[in-house]
């Protein structure tokens, strides 16, 4: 199977979660590039973000409340879909599925629940990533 990769969009907030979601996506083969998890102000490391998200497989935006309205994810959601990315959100349990950018409410999404678990179901849907269309986790 092809190593796959992810580009992971996501606030200062859920910094904790994330590092553990990546940590156990990496434990099961993923490549992982973070969105605004270190400080990353040199042009290089701009520059190797910028790859990672163009190289990367998929899109994941871990989505909240206030996430789901910020001009950045817009931007890297519109980026995504204008390169034909795989785009999957991760909103928690409480976000009502209407608050959801209207491209997300149409495709499938992940129900975020211990890092270890959504990387587990994350994974297992990767395994099944074809050439075409949006990413579907199984049901």
């Amino acid at each position: 199977m092809q190593k796959r990769s992810v580009f992971i969009s996501h606030s200062a907030r859920d910094a904790d979660w994330v590092r553990s979601f990546a940590e156990a996506l990496g434990q099961r083969g993923v490549t992982v590039w973070l969105d605004g998890l270190d400080d990353r102000t040199s042009e290089p490391a701009v520059d190797e973000l910028e790859a990672g998200f163009r190289s990367s497989d998929l899109l994941v935006a871990l989505l909240d409340a206030d996430s789901s309205l910020s001009p950045n994810l817009f931007f890297e959601l519109g980026a995504a879909i204008g390169m034909g990315k795989r785009v999957l959100a991760i909103v928690p349990r409480a976000v009502d599925p209407s608050d959801l950018p209207l491209k997300m409410r149409l495709w499938r999404y992940l129900v975020r629940d211990t890092p270890e678990l959504t990387a587990e179901e994350l994974s297992s849907g990767l395994q099944g990533l074809g050439a075409e269309g949006c990413f579907l986790p199984s049901d």
